[in-house]
């Protein structure tokens, strides 16, 4: 277990190194270089390079090397590239390319869970929305946001769609990154704990339009939010925990 957190913390350190271009697409490595640079041996450079490659951020080839794929060439639905990205001086982009990504996805996620979503799935959506009011009143921010990404986890697996319910762990990155990288309000906001109310209870009653809409809301209040908060220069100040 040791080794295993030893590498990842290589994987992760070189992943932040690639989000931010300072090692860039097309350069290759050395396994050498990987175990002079970060101070491991050569079992834990291999392995985090093995871990590199399964997220297809580097191909690695006898007598080539450690080569530096393009940035389209990623698994971009990775979490830990997201989070990467997210800490980046790329985040606008990546922000960006979430929000149209939901946009595209959980309206039509929404007016599918309530077109036949069972009702143990309705019941959580609104246990959710119960929990995000809770920590919205307590101004515990942990927990509006935990309580915020199993509602979203909660409706995207409630569409039915195995697809989209796999979008889940990319939401839940980017509202877990927005806490951390002080992309979100001192406190949380009651509108968007009204909305998500209403998505539930759209779903619940077998509205599909009104839940929709009701997603559609809560996607452009958090664009506004994360632009108004980039434009303060709140994130400029902040850097990913190390």
């Amino acid at each position: 277990m040791e080794l295993q957190g030893l590498h990842g913390q290589v994987v992760d350190r070189i992943g932040r190194s690639l989000a931010a271009d300072e090692i860039r697409a097309g350069e290759v490595l050395r396994l050498e270089d990987v175990q002079e640079r970060y101070g491991v041996s050569r079992t834990v450079a291999r392995e985090a390079v093995r871990v590199l490659e399964s997220k297809r951020v580097v191909t690695s080839r006898p007598r080539v090397g450690i080569t530096v794929r393009p940035l389209a060439e990623w698994n971009l639905y990775d979490p830990q590239i997201i989070r990467w990205r997210l800490a980046s001086p790329r985040r606008e982009a990546q922000l960006r390319e979430l929000a149209e990504l939901r946009a595209a996805v959980e309206p039509s996620a929404a007016a599918l869970a309530a077109s036949g979503a069972a009702p143990g799935a309705r019941s959580a959506l609104t246990g959710h929305a119960r929990a995000m009011a809770d920590a919205a009143r307590t101004g515990d921010r942990a927990a509006f946001v935990a309580a915020d990404a199993a509602f979203h986890r909660a409706l995207l697996t409630a569409s039915g769609n195995g697809m989209f319910a796999q979008l889940a762990e990319v939401t839940e990155e980017l509202l877990v990154s927005r806490r951390e990288l002080a992309l979100m309000p001192t406190a949380p906001d009651p509108a968007a704990v009204r909305c998500h109310q209403e998505v539930a209870d759209a779903v619940a009653e077998g509205r599909p339009a009104d839940a929709a809409q009701a997603v559609i809301r809560i996607l452009d209040a958090a664009r506004d939010e994360v632009e108004r908060l980039l434009e303060d220069g709140a994130a400029g100040a902040c850097a990913y925990p190390a």
